[in-house]
């Protein structure tokens, strides 16, 4: 029988990924990679290592919309992607696309974080 998975009974975490562009999240769904700010990594990194799933949802700046949602699928390396330019991002992590689909922000309004003062979720 197959032995159960360490991380499974691991909480499973939620972020929200905003980027500053929507070329971004095509090179992202293409490549099946996404990179972030340093100040960004330890807090995934932690996240990646003490849960069984972390989901990523991204969102254009300004868009008014979710673009779709990624499980994360590698712990953030040292190695850094041209695909960005040299935007101030740090290392690269593999993406695991779920749902590619333009959501607007009013259809999750009813989804509050109370980490952070029960604001809408966007």
């Amino acid at each position: 029988s197959k032995s159960p998975s360490p991380r499974q009974n691991m909480p499973v975490r939620y972020f929200i990924m905003k980027s500053s562009n929507l070329q971004n999240i095509d090179i992202s769904q293409q490549k099946g990679i996404w990179s972030t700010t340093p100040s960004n990594e330890r807090k995934l990194n932690g996240a990646f290592w003490e849960s069984s799933v972390v989901y990523l949802i991204f969102s254009v700046q300004g868009s008014g919309h979710f673009q779709g949602f990624a499980r994360m699928g590698s712990a953030i390396g040292c190695d850094k992607s041209q695909d960005w330019g040299s935007a101030g991002f740090g290392g690269v992590f593999k993406v695991e696309w779920i749902r590619k689909e333009s959501i607007p922000f009013q259809f999750a309004h009813h989804l509050l974080n109370p980490w952070n003062d029960n604001k809408k979720v966007q």
